[in-house]
């Protein structure tokens, strides 16, 4: 700029200097007015991306002329709604004897009003400063004892603290304890977060006391803390600083305050609403006096600060200020901003006195006419329309409308994400909690009634946190694996009283049995491994697999230690493409009971500890031929609700095997239905053969009630029918007279079985029957002498298939640390795959010696060889205290035979 003085002329001490202030010539612009008022409405809306550099706009004001900054205050203050927040200080009205604090008081007491139709305005560091310099520390006073005063009034400043309460005489342990707390939360609490905040040493709080440390006047980082700092503000201890530099810290302070209120920060709409710059009006402004101070000391804090603030000054006084004497005509007020914005960079890192100065002169003479229709008023421009108040809120309902639908429809009660850690991953699909969990904080199946299958994830998710300990506790040198139990645990429809899903309820059991077997192991044991256990649903019928089987490929790739799967409950279309999936995720699966043809079809990576269908129907035609010595056979089929004879594998296989095997002496094949009668059956003498699922077991047998008198002689039950059986709550309204025989793939882990085995010296099956007889596993033990509650089909069948995982894991453990059997163990060591590969290779030759018999597996199948299967016999199906009788077996107990072992009626000795 070509007008601009480089000599300093501000004063450096604040005086008055009178001036008459001249009344406003209503209405009547000077020539230029217009072009002025143009550019104040350029200037003060906030442009929509950054902000823009606001100058310091002196007016001089001949004599005669009019009052052009009366104009501009009516031009700002009124408008209709939302009005441009501006103060009015008269310099020439001000007191004998005010200085700057007093001004800047003025000035943050106008612009703090809510008067402007948007939020106020708020003030953290300049109120602080001007408070710290009006109050006074007695000087006599120990360095300490002000200190301690100074801080003591800082922290009421805060808020005022409550007066103490004394402890109630006399009174009892939770009174004097209320009390105590009370103390901690009114006093000691806000008192220790004082401290943190001055201390700046902590991020989050005392954000304004770090500031005062690093802004540059008064050489904050003489007094190393805040605390020492604002003693030297303090009255009578400021007197040996610079007033000019006390100045600019108020000033400094103020502008960083409106700086910060006009930061934009997308998360806070509310920044967003100022649209436009605050103004302050400097009326009676002269060379010398405290208006003028002011200006220069603005002028400085910019230059020395090189920090832009939001606050416009127009200034107006009869002469023009010393640093720049040659004014720009009032009606070039446009291209004067524009010649000071293209100077301002330079004139900044000179640090000119008039850097921030645009002085304007009107017409001395002509004056404009009066504006047509009065003076139009000036609004702040309305903001943008998703930072408007009511958006927040409408945004909020619609978001938590949103959220609440998807979240209804992915989770529900019961049924969500965990909030108090363990791994969690489910979602509700089709009414049913799919996913799996590690942890108490999601239990799958809250019906009515499933109290014992939520006990037992219970006692799995305890015994999982024990692992997790003993594993640390060893320096985690014993070898740490994780299987997932994958079952059916939601979808059936059930009684209050009864108990729907015994068998996964079951197989979570010989789970749990096994994690706690491995628990008892010796703290030194350092190659007995450590077994985690998470459980997962498939929904019912396994028709929600597929949902379930992607989260566990990404917890396997996430977790190392997790090495296989367990479980799958029923062998169905839906079943085979969830081992399918698995397979392509490369997870094994031990499946305890499937036993539908060929299901290892599915899976390289598929093992079934049950004997298949194939087995089970050479046993059924053995029994009805050698021990029935019957020559007929009649079969039912059912494929459970929803389902059908294509997708049920297990009863599609059994009932082709059925045909195979009897020929031309089944003479009857038909499906059951619930209402189908069954008279046609009453008295016949043959085999009758129920090739179905369990839940329509039931009814199935009360059909035969119509019999009265005239039952079937030779009702024979597939495996299926055990989860029938092992229901008390389905089987008390059964008919009594008429006996069922049904096949157990388990019936060596009977409790008379196994009591048997604990005579003989059995050490696998005698193992087994102290676990389950234990006080804190089961609920409630099993084969107790006063209580000999039954073991339950599949949980030996559970307890083998994670035993052989569990073996195969040492096995490989061995061979990797056999040069070092103290070192750590490391779950990426070992794979899935490689597990599988072991199992295989442990069980080819003489075979895993399990609770249910002897397992071995051929070098190109999945189902074992010769696997034990045998005939339960009840007599009288509503008495469920009395125990299954074993009236026929086939396949291997303990010893592998050349060829398979032929079947046998019971008291032939086991082989």
């Amino acid at each position: 700029m070509d007008r601009t003085d480089t000599v300093r002329h501000c004063p450096e001490v604040t005086m008055r200097e009178s001036t008459s202030q001249k009344p406003p010539t209503r209405d009547r612009l000077p020539i230029g007015g217009w072009e002025f008022l143009a550019l104040l409405a350029r200037l003060l809306p906030r442009p929509r991306r950054g902000d823009r550099r606001l100058p310091v706009l002196w007016l001089v004001r001949p004599p005669g002329t009019p009052d052009v900054l009366a104009l501009v205050r009516r031009f700002l203050g009124q408008g209709p709604r939302r009005r441009v927040p501006h103060a009015v200080i008269d310099a020439a009205a001000q007191p004998p004897g005010t200085e700057v604090p007093a001004l800047l008081r003025d000035l943050h007491r106008q612009l703090s009003l809510e008067a402007f139709g948007t939020a106020r305005l708020r003030f953290r560091h300049y109120p602080l400063a001007d408070w710290l310099m009006q109050q006074s520390l007695s000087v006599g006073l120990d360095a300490d004892e002000g200190r301690s005063a100074l801080v003591r009034r800082l922290r009421d400043r805060r808020g005022p603290r409550g007066a103490a309460e004394p402890l109630p005489a006399g009174g009892d342990t939770v009174s004097i304890a209320s009390h105590v707390l009370l103390w901690l939360v009114r006093r000691a609490v806000p008192g220790a977060v004082f401290r943190l905040a001055v201390s700046g040493r902590v991020p989050v709080i005392g954000r304004h006391y770090r500031w005062f440390m690093r802004q540059q006047y008064l050489a904050p980082r003489q007094s190393v803390t805040f605390l020492g700092f604002a003693e030297r503000l303090t009255a009578g201890w400021r007197d040996g600083e610079q007033p000019d530099q006390v100045n600019k810290l108020l000033l400094h302070a103020f502008l960083e305050d409106l700086r910060q209120a006009y930061r934009r920060r997308p998360w806070r709409p509310a920044d967003w609403r100022r649209t436009a710059y605050p103004v302050l009006l400097l009326d009676n402004v002269a060379p010398g006096n405290l208006g003028h101070v002011l200006v220069c000391l603005l002028t400085d804090v910019r230059n020395e600060t090189g920090r832009n603030d939001p606050l416009l000054v127009v200034a107006a006084g009869d002469e023009p200020p010393a640093e720049l004497t040659e004014p720009h005509p009032l009606d070039e007020a446009d291209e004067a901003y524009d010649e000071w914005s293209a100077a301002l960079p330079e004139m900044r890192r000179l640090r000119r006195a008039a850097a921030w100065l645009v002085v304007l002169r009107p017409d001395p003479v002509e004056t404009g006419p009066p504006p047509r229709g009065g003076l139009r008023p000036f609004s702040a421009p309305e903001p943008p329309w998703w930072s408007r108040r009511f958006l927040p809120a409408a945004l909020a309902v619609v978001l938590v409308a949103t959220g609440g639908a998807w979240a209804g429809t992915r989770w529900g009660t019961g049924c969500h994400p965990s909030l108090s850690g363990g791994r969690v991953a489910v979602e509700l699909v089709d009414g049913e909690c799919v996913g799996y969990s590690d942890s108490a904080a999601q239990l799958f199946n809250d019906d009515p009634g499933q109290d014992r299958l939520r006990a037992v994830q219970e006692r799995i998710f305890a015994q999982n946190r024990a692992a997790e300990e003993v594993w640390r506790r060893s320096d985690r040198r014993r070898p740490y694996l994780t299987l997932v139990y994958f079952g059916t645990l939601t979808g059936n429809r059930t009684r209050a009283d009864e108990e729907s899903y015994v068998s996964e309820r079951e197989e979570l059991e010989g789970m749990a049995t096994a994690q706690y077997a491995l628990l008892k192991e010796s703290a030194g044991a350092d190659g007995a491994a450590l077994l985690r256990v998470v459980v997962a649903n498939g929904g019912r019928q396994m028709r929600h697999a597929d949902r379930a089987v992607a989260m566990l490929a990404d917890l396997a790739r996430d977790d190392p230690t997790v090495l296989g799967v367990v479980g799958m409950v029923e062998s169905r279309a839906s079943t085979a493409r969830a081992l399918a999936e698995l397979n392509r995720v490369g997870l094994p699966v031990l499946a305890p009971t499937l036993s539908a043809d060929r299901m290892d079809a599915n899976s390289r990576l598929y093992l079934q500890v049950s004997a298949p269908n194939t087995d089970q129907v050479r046993m059924v035609e053995a029994y009805a031929r050698q021990v029935l010595k019957v020559d007929e056979a009649h079969v039912y089929w059912t494929t459970g609700e929803g389902s059908s004879f294509e997708k049920d594998l297990y009863v599609n296989t059994l009932v082709d095997g059925l045909k195979e095997r009897f020929g031309a002496r089944l003479t009857r094949l038909e499906e059951w239905r619930t209402g189908k009668r069954l008279t046609a059956e009453c008295g016949y003498d043959g085999l009758l053969f129920f090739a179905g699922r369990w839940s329509e077991f039931d009814g199935f047998l009360r059909a035969l009630r119509e019999c009265g008198d005239n039952p079937p002689r030779h009702l024979v039950g597939d495996d299926s029918v055990n989860r029938y059986i092992a229901n008390p709550g389905l089987r008390a309204a059964a008919p009594g007279n008429i006996p069922v025989t049904y096949v157990s793939k388990a019936s060596l882990g009977t409790c008379a079985a196994l009591r048997a085995a604990q005579q003989r010296r059995d050490e696998a099956r005698a193992s087994f029957l102290t676990w389950i007889q234990a006080d804190d596993l089961l609920d409630p033990p099993r084969c107790r002498p006063d209580r000999p509650h039954p073991v339950g089909e599949r949980v030996s069948l559970a307890y083998d298939a994670a035993m052989m995982m569990v073996r195969a894991v040492e096995s490989l453990a061995a061979r990797l640390h056999h040069a070092d059997a103290g070192q750590r163990w490391e779950p990426t060591a070992v794979n899935p795959v490689g597990v599988h590969a072991e199992v295989l290779r442990q069980n080819a030759g003489t075979g895993y010696p399990g609770v249910s018999g002897l397992i071995r597996y051929p070098p190109d199948s999945g189902e074992p060889v010769d696997k034990r299967l045998a005939l339960l016999r009840v007599e009288r199906v509503p008495d469920v205290a009395a125990e299954p009788v074993e009236v026929w077996h086939c396949g291997a107990a303990d010893r592998p035979t050349p060829t398979p072992a032929p079947c046998a009626a019971t008291g032939s000795p086991p082989r």
